[in-house]
Order: structure tokens, then C-alpha cells, then sequence
């Protein structure tokens, strides 16, 4: 009792010096308290919940914050903090990976988070996942892919048998200061970054629509899915079969909360 007292002063404590600090727009997200703050160039969001839980754990949110916020809403309930720092447009690349470095920092040194977050990428949200993952393997309790694109050239690049991402494929070669015959060969995606992961025994799970035709399973999770049980991984893919266009999570989010909370606390 007196633990759980501790960490729910010590995160209001934090959190009322931090928006004093830099000038946080405070609000109201699903009933939890949210602050949104700039801090040394980075573009942050962090929802508080109401009772912190031992270690204080979080769940680091890649793009789109709010699309299907049901997982994140019961992780909250949970005692989980929610952060998210913006890379929009940097498609997974060394910049977007240092921006995440700066504010892994930021969030256990200045904030006393958990050491080992939970990453959530939704869509071409996985690739920052990933790619900061491999890089910084043991601080990480576990992935969450949701219909995660881990492939480039799969989307963005519509190579396979996906819709493709428009002129988004420029925007994505330009990120990663590649051309497009150099993207057959160039290991900048998930699909190659896998074997620290497995060494450090990153468990993942994916959930994916069977049917997606934005992300095609075939040429993202699936290979993801192979790769890393040829490594040893722990992987486990939900898929909602029959399921078009490219779906996200679950209306019951409570496998995702399991497997959050199974390698988190």
C-alpha cells in the first residue's frame, strides 16, 4: 500500500514539475490526465494514470495516439503511463531513432519511468518500433505490432502485391537517403532487424487483418513471424480473418493487455 502511495505521489510530483517546466498544455484523454510539452526539439505526449503501478511501467505509443485507444485506455486503468514522441515522416530512419533515444532519456532519467517499455507500433508505426529496438534490445519488455508495416518496399513502396503508399515512397527513399533500385538491398526495415531482438528474448505479438491490402500479411508479419521462430523468438500473430482494406486491433483488447501486462510488470 505505502509502494503504491509512493509512486502515485512521485508521478504527480514529476508531473506537475514537468509542466511548470515546459509550459505543458494539460487536457483530459479518456478521463486520464494528459500533458503535451516541447522538450529540446522533441514533440512529447504523456497520459498519467490515476494510480501508477510498482516500477512505474509505460507503454510507448508509435504514431496515431487515439486510433483504437481501447488497449491503451485498460493499460491505463492498469496503472501504465502512455507516451508518445512524434517521428512523422522519418519512416523509421537513424534521426527518428536518435529522436527515440533522446526521449527514452527523457522519460526514465527525468520522469523515473520503467527502464523496459512496452512499444506499440500501429501500422508504418512499426518500423520506429523496430528499428529502436534493434539498436537498444534490453530496453525493451516486449513488442506490439498492429498490422505493423515492416517492410518498405512492401509499403510505402508497393513492390508486392500491396496498394503502395503513393508519393509517400519518395518521402520514404529520402528518409533513408536510398534510391528505389537501392531499396532491394538496403536493410533499413524490421524484416532485418530481428536477430538482437531474439538474442535478448524480446517477445512480440501481432495482430493483423488476413485480408489487409494496404499491408499485405504475406509480406509483413508473415515474414517477421518466420524469421524470428528460425531465430528462436517468441512470436504470436492474431489474425482476424476476412477482414479487409487495413484493419487495426481488437474490440476486445484484453490479449493485448495480457501480453503487455504478462512481460511488463
Amino acid at each position: 500500500m505505502r509502494l503504491s502511495v509512493y509512486f502515485l505521489l512521485f508521478s504527480f510530483s514529476v508531473a506537475s514539475s514537468y509542466s511548470e517546466k515546459n509550459h505543458a498544455k494539460k487536457t483530459q484523454w479518456h478521463g486520464f490526465e494528459r500533458h503535451d510539452f516541447n522538450s529540446d526539439g522533441l514533440k512529447c505526449i504523456l497520459v498519467i494514470p490515476d494510480s501508477p503501478a510498482k516500477g512505474l511501467p509505460w507503454v510507448w505509443r508509435a504514431r496515431f495516439l487515439g486510433h483504437q485507444p481501447q488497449a491503451d485506455i485498460e493499460l491505463l486503468k492498469k496503472g501504465f503511463h502512455i507516451a508518445y514522441c512524434d517521428v512523422a515522416g522519418l519512416f523509421g530512419n537513424e534521426v527518428a531513432v536518435n529522436r527515440w533515444d533522446r526521449f527514452y532519456d527523457l522519460m526514465t532519467q527525468d520522469w523515473g519511468l520503467s527502464k523496459r517499455p512496452a512499444l506499440e507500433g500501429m501500422s508504418r508505426g512499426g518500423l520506429i518500433i523496430y528499428n529502436w529496438a534493434y539498436k537498444n534490445p534490453k530496453k525493451v519488455s516486449c513488442i506490439y505490432g498492429d498490422a505493423p508495416v515492416c517492410d518498405i518496399r512492401s509499403w510505402p513502396g508497393g513492390k508486392g502485391n500491396g496498394k503502395g503508399g503513393g508519393g509517400a515512397w519518395k518521402s520514404a527513399l529520402k528518409a533513408h537517403g536510398i534510391t528505389d533500385e537501392e531499396s532491394a538491398r538496403a536493410k533499413v526495415s524490421p524484416i532485418h532487424k530481428l536477430k538482437p531482438l531474439a538474442e535478448a528474448r524480446v517477445p512480440i505479438l501481432h495482430v493483423v487483418g488476413a485480408a489487409d491490402k494496404v499491408v499485405p500479411v504475406d509480406e509483413n508479419s508473415d515474414i517477421i513471424e518466420k524469421r524470428y521462430r528460425d531465430l528462436g523468438g517468441n512470436i504470436k500473430v492474431i489474425s482476424k480473418p476476412g477482414i479487409g482494406h487495413h484493419p487495426h486491433a481488437l474490440k476486445d483488447p484484453k490479449p493485448i493487455v495480457d501480453f503487455i501486462l504478462k512481460h511488463s510488470l
